[in-house]
């Protein structure tokens, strides 16, 4: 969710009853070198809590590092390791997902981490690099509990898949069972009916929700109502979409730290999350593109709220 779970996301996420968010990814190598994006990345306001966050990064010593300086700056409830992003400059870094191929390298760091830091390591997998191999899965899963991790967070595809084809939900629950440490899963988790399925069928400890909630913030509550009661939530009416978009945007407007040309094309995005499969959505959008400020966007947005 690079790019997408920031301050404003965040804020909006935990109104609607979300119990635990990540700030985006944050790369170990920039961390080493005061980047000033990753202190973008790390905004935050005291209601924004609990909160974790994940590295990025292929070698244990600059992980470590990284880590430490990272804990200087802010306080989290843990430290997630990233071997599960599937994007080509990532792997070209031999981090993220590229770890699945090596999961000596994965242990290493997880050991380096859990050993020298006083809050927990989590890791974050996918089901496999290039094909699906549950035993292979399982095997990786069990090095990362064995050398430190203390919760495994797996999304339900490999890194050839990205975000597209069907979820493995036989994978996670094999990792599930061979392990003794918590499985949380993700993976298509858009709606109440889907997050049932997974737990249903891979009998995992909890959910990560995560497209699923750009633009549907109250997904947190549906899921969670869903299965305590069974009752089926109602989709939420337009005006109520169009208030909470605006409130989104409004943080953006107070948080973002970016160029302003960015930062209105940014919030153009998140409209465009709230508003799709309105009728006339498309026309919206071409509009969106030639907004040049805030207060116009606001009116664009009002006006799409008043369409039959």
């Amino acid at each position: 969710m690079s790019g997408v779970t920031d301050l404003s996301f965040r804020i909006i996420s935990r109104k609607f009853g979300v119990e635990m968010c990540f700030f985006e990814m944050l790369d170990a190598k920039a961390m080493m070198y005061d980047n000033p994006a990753n202190k973008r990345l790390m905004k935050t306001i005291k209601s924004d809590t609990p909160i974790a966050a994940q590295l990025l990064g292929q070698d244990p010593s600059v992980m470590l590092e990284a880590a430490l300086k990272l804990l200087d700056n802010i306080k989290i409830t843990f430290l997630d390791v990233n071997s599960a992003c599937p994007a080509r400059k990532v792997i070209k870094k031999g981090a993220g997902a590229a770890l699945l191929v090596h999961p000596p390298t994965l242990g290493n760091i997880i050991k380096k981490l859990s050993s020298n830091l006083k809050i927990p390591v989590t890791v974050k997998l996918r089901t496999g690099y290039n094909k699906k191999d549950v035993k292979e899965c399982t095997k990786t899963a069990q090095i990362c509990q064995d050398n430190g991790a203390a919760k495994i967070f797996i999304h339900g595809r490999t890194r050839l898949q990205g975000y597209s084809g069907d979820v493995d939900y036989e994978s996670i629950k094999a990792v599930k069972n061979a392990l003794q440490i918590p499985v949380f899963a993700s993976g298509n988790i858009f709606n109440h009916i889907l997050a049932k399925r997974m737990i249903d069928e891979t009998g995992c400890d909890g959910l990560l929700v995560a497209r699923g909630a750009m633009g549907n913030p109250w997904i947190f509550k549906n899921i969670e109502n869903y299965l305590k009661t069974g009752r089926a939530p109602k989709e939420p009416a337009l005006p109520v979409k169009i208030k909470i978009l605006k409130e989104h945007l409004g943080y953006i407007e107070k948080y973002k730290d970016i160029a302003r040309i960015n930062k209105i094309g940014f919030m153009g995005k998140v409209t465009m999350w709230y508003l799709k499969g309105l009728p006339g959505a498309k026309r919206i959008r071409e509009e969106i593109c030639g907004t040049k400020s805030y207060k116009e966007l606001i009116k664009l947005i009002d006006r799409a709220g008043n369409l039959p």
